[in-house]
């Protein structure tokens, strides 16, 4: 308990703890939030760090740091904190901060996907192999519902959806990549899926809208995928599933420039957490092995609960 206060009774550690209570960033990113040089940053983290208050997650040559659960006292007030903490002098300009900082995230994303639409396919396969799973995902599909693919891409898997639902809908953030999906909708002669532009932590659906939603490599993308996944459980009817199919954790740095990767893959752990504050019930992890060269993949199926609504997105949370 002492060593929490000690770490704690600092305003700038306070500030930090409460910018990291709302996602994982990293020191560089940390910096650009508080408005601090880097090497104050880095002192603050470490006692933060030690004292149990904070974690850090290392994916490649990159660590994130969270919200920790290495203090039993810090997760004792943790819900008081959580509420004390939006009367802090700076509380408004560091959200605001932390704003931007997840907006510039999306929008290296979004202007990545603009610049290399029509090479995706070749690029993604190439760069990044992965074992095959679609026939998997699509199995996991219910038949006759009315389904949502979030990351359409270039529409490689709208048309396959359409054999097993009552209706598609698919959204994309790039204007380039829902065009090729329309290109490859109208040679393939498919009609009656509907594209919209939209961002996958604000969804262009109305709540409980759909029976079904895929989202199909692109959560490793998000700026913040609590937040994502969160959007996904207001879209879903009670008792809707999701299917989500992502990469299992890597160690492939270079995915982060020649693939616009935001992170190097999940943890099943980390997903399940998600999901579960999210509020969605029965989920299940099923691993799809990787052969020599690729990297495993993780498909995760989870039911949009009446009951259990959704807690308060907490960002990277049992890495």
């Amino acid at each position: 308990m002492l060593e929490t206060l000690k770490a704690l009774a600092d305003p700038c550690r306070l500030r930090l703890t409460a910018v990291l209570l709302t996602g994982e960033f990293t020191v560089q990113e940390l910096t650009r939030i508080m408005g601090m040089g880097q090497s104050r940053i880095s002192r603050h983290l470490k006692i933060l760090n030690e004292a149990g208050v904070l974690a850090v997650k290392r994916q490649g040559t990159w660590s994130y740091y969270r919200a920790g659960d290495g203090s039993s006292f810090f997760a004792a007030i943790r819900s008081a904190f959580e509420r004390e903490m939006e009367a802090l002098p700076q509380r408004s300009q560091d959200l605001a901060a932390v704003a931007a900082v997840l907006e510039e995230r999306r929008r290296r994303s979004q202007e990545f996907f603009d610049r290399h639409a029509r090479q995706w396919d070749d690029l993604a396969r190439t760069l990044l192999p992965v074992p095959e799973y679609r026939w998997r995902l699509l199995e996991l599909v219910p038949e006759g519902a009315s389904v949502l693919e979030i990351g359409v891409g270039t529409g490689g898997l709208l048309t396959e959806l359409a054999a097993r639902a009552s209706q598609v809908i698919g959204v994309d953030h790039s204007p380039a990549m829902l065009e090729e999906a329309r290109r490859r909708l109208t040679a393939a002669a498919v009609k009656g899926i509907e594209l919209r532009l939209g961002e996958m932590s604000h969804l262009p659906l109305p709540d409980a809208s759909v029976g079904c939603v895929v989202a199909n490599m692109v959560l490793h993308h998000a700026a913040d995928p609590a937040t994502v996944l969160a959007e996904i459980r207001r879209v879903l009817a009670p008792g809707g599933v999701l299917l989500l199919a992502d990469l299992s954790r890597h160690e492939r740095e270079a995915a982060r420039e020649q693939l616009a990767d935001q992170w190097l893959g999940f943890d099943e752990a980390e997903l399940t957490d998600w999901l579960e504050n999210a509020g969605f019930t029965d989920v299940a992890t099923e691993r799809i092995a990787a052969a020599t060269g690729q990297e495993s993949v993780l498909l995760v199926r989870g039911h949009a609960d009446s009951i259990n609504k959704p807690k308060k997105a907490t960002s990277h949370k049992g890495a």
